[in-house]
């Protein structure tokens, strides 16, 4: 992920915008992207700050509530895949994507490997 753009140089962008210098003009001047410019000056206007918004979004996880549920499933059928696990949820009302179930067991530690003795082609 990209860091923000520092204060300083943020403020020097709205100080020259402010005596006069279109948003355009500003980016060129200091290196940055037109659109940055322009949504710098916009919000400096809206609301008195140029400050970089906070970053990153919720890492908490929807499927904690469903924690005994979904160990329950895994337990009863343990050769269930992700993708039928996120469609049993979905009929529960839970709508979350394959990522969302896969991180949620890769945290309870649980794997969904083949196991080895049943891999092999020949018998034991």
């Amino acid at each position: 992920m990209t860091k923000a753009y520092s204060e300083d140089l943020r403020s020097r962008v709205i100080k020259a915008i402010d005596k006069g210098t279109s948003c355009r003009q500003a980016a060129k001047l200091f290196g940055i992207g037109p659109s940055s410019a322009v949504k710098w000056a916009a919000r400096w206007r809206r609301t008195g700050s140029y400050a970089a918004m906070p970053q990153g979004g919720d890492r908490r996880s929807r499927l904690k509530g469903e924690r005994e549920w979904l160990l329950q499933q895994i337990k009863e059928t343990p050769d269930m895949t992700l993708m039928e696990l996120r469609q049993a949820l979905r009929k529960r009302g839970i709508k979350v994507g394959y990522g969302t179930v896969w991180r949620f067991f890769e945290g309870e530690g649980i794997s969904f490997k083949k196991n080895r003795i049943r891999r092999r082609t020949k018998a034991a």
